[in-house]
């Protein structure tokens, strides 16, 4: 799903230096509704855990007695120790001595990791790339198993929810803490200039939305007499995620619980086939990019830069962002471009989906840490206090008083905060009220940031799920597109659509994955 889904995939890095934890959304996120826990609008945890959090950190600081904490995770731009001033002001709160070591390339962290575990030179917090290898090092016994600490971890449980630390939960047993949830940040957007200048409405249905995607291909929006504009790109199959959800189905191979309560993966929803049925006529337009499939990276955001599309799937941050608004005055001043709600359709108004399951960090304890009883201590509190307020401010926004200022419980950033605190995610290991945080270092972009969370989304379900033997995902992953694409622009009729599905259950060992599925996702209670 996550190679389906290639414009989510993209969220992590563009973010890196804007705090992302590293995710697609495709967690990444890739993109319905996200909690943030308990978290509150002022990006403080709920009091309670604030309380709860500074008054263990205040303990342990206040014995006097430095202990090292040794802890790795994939990142970048952390600085050197006499000038990280998280690791100080953590240090100072907390009476440890942090040794965090991040690592930019996902692979060389993977190795590392790797060597370590198996050598027995445990970090006493890591991060753990994806829900597989959770499972893996659960099953080799290399994993502190939380669920007995959960009690003295009620301020990191109370900020992130039940409901997220299912997304580490395996047999019934909690092995790692997730990150808070992220929101979504996809939507269609579309040139309001263009439509004005054709005399048309932004589109509210599929059918207004084909319409209006043949006129900007074809009626010349830009002005200057010549055929060169799209109605409509972005990056592959994810550019029709609002076309599926307007037929009530999910992007293609995503679980989810319909309203009866009933768990269906979008493939075998009969409502799909009418989805590909009306992409196909969509391209027939002649008004999608002729490329869609072919973009990669940011493609789709350059086309629309200069002023060759009219409607395009992508981000927030990658249209919106001051240095991509910059570009398109360049280009051309006069160009505006507002989001779009996703278009109605006889399945309904769902925007791209949002996967439940999906998280920008795990990170776990080796269980040989259960042996040094006041190292695990610390490691428990490092992680409450960051879910609290006071931990979960510093981390967030960097120091008080220099970094930010208090206006109430509005965070005020001084000009400084752009310029010191691009690193303070690192230590974001339980995450972060989203919205309040984004709303706050992107103040200018804050109706684009409520705009994408607001919009209607099916909640995909994939994210929970690990693989079982025998299933090859990305073979899968790769069939299914391959066999979509066909179907879109006419290479394979529609009518061979149960023939594909057999094809993929057989040949791909699908169906294995599927009813492995169902399991996994019934035990943590979705779905009949």
């Amino acid at each position: 799903m996550t190679l389906l889904l290639a414009g989510a995939a993209l969220l992590p890095g563009l973010l890196a230096g804007c705090g992302s934890g590293g995710g697609n959304n495709s967690g990444t996120n890739s993109g319905g509704s996200a909690g943030t826990g308990t978290a509150q609008a002022s990006g403080s945890a709920g009091s309670s855990a604030s309380s709860s959090a500074s008054g263990s950190a205040s303990a342990s600081a206040a014995s006097g007695k430095k202990v090292k904490l040794d802890i790795i995770e994939t990142g970048n731009n952390l600085p050197t120790p006499d000038q990280d001033f998280i690791k100080e002001a953590l240090d100072k709160a907390l009476g440890t001595d942090i040794n965090l070591t991040v690592y930019a390339s996902g692979d060389d962290y993977k190795n590392q990791l790797n060597v370590r575990l198996a050598s027995g030179n445990f970090p006493d917090l890591f991060q753990v790339p994806d829900r597989a290898t959770l499972k893996q090092f659960a099953e080799q016994g290399l994993l502190l198993d939380l669920t007995p600490y959960m009690e003295q971890l009620g301020p990191t449980k109370e900020f992130l929810g039940d409901e997220s630390l299912k997304k580490t939960t395996i047999d019934d047993k909690i092995y790692a803490i997730p990150k808070a949830p992220n929101i979504p940040y996809n939507t269609y957007w579309i040139r309001k200039d263009w439509l004005d200048k054709l005399g048309l409405q932004p589109p509210a249905t599929i059918d207004e939305l084909k319409n209006v995607v043949t006129a900007f291909a074809k009626q010349d929006p830009d002005g200057n007499g010549k055929n060169d504009t799209i109605g409509l790109t972005g990056s592959k199959l994810s550019t029709f995620a609002p076309v599926f959800g307007a037929f009530g189905v999910g992007d293609p191979n995503t679980f989810y619980v319909k309203d009866d309560g009933k768990l269906v993966n979008s493939l075998y929803e009969p409502a799909m086939k009418d989805a590909l049925a009306f992409i196909k006529g969509l391209i027939d337009t002649g008004g999608v990019d002729p490329e869609i499939m072919a973009n990669t990276g940011l493609q789709h955001q350059e086309k629309a830069i200069k002023g060759q599309a009219g409607i395009i799937w992508i981000d927030w941050p990658n249209l919106s962002k001051d240095q991509f608004a910059e570009q398109i005055k360049k280009v051309n001043p006069n160009a505006e471009w507002i989001q779009l709600a996703p278009p109605k359709g006889p399945g309904g108004q769902y925007d791209g989906p949002y996967d439940a399951g999906g998280t920008s960090g795990i990170y776990a304890i080796p269980k040989a840490l259960e042996k040094d009883k006041e190292k695990l201590q610390k490691v428990l509190d490092l992680l409450n206090y960051v879910s609290g307020k006071d931990g979960s401010m510093l981390v967030q926004f960097g120091i008080q008083g220099r970094h930010y200022n208090l206006d109430g419980d509005k965070v005020v950033p001084t000009d400084l905060m752009s310029k010191e605190t691009g690193f303070t995610w690192l230590y974001q290991f339980t995450g972060r009220p989203e919205m309040s945080y984004l709303q706050t270092k992107f103040a200018p972009q804050a109706k684009y940031i409520e705009f994408a969370n607001n919009q209607p989304r099916l909640q995909s379900l994939n994210g929970f799920l690990t693989n079982p033997e025998g299933y090859n995902p990305a073979d899968a992953t790769r069939f299914i597109e391959e066999e979509f694409v066909k179907f879109v622009y006419g290479k394979e009729p529609l009518t061979n659509y149960d023939s594909f599905l057999k094809q993929l259950e057989t040949s791909m060992n699908f169906k294995t994955f599927y009813d492995d599925a169902v399991k996994q996702l019934q035990a943590l209670g979705y779905g009949k």
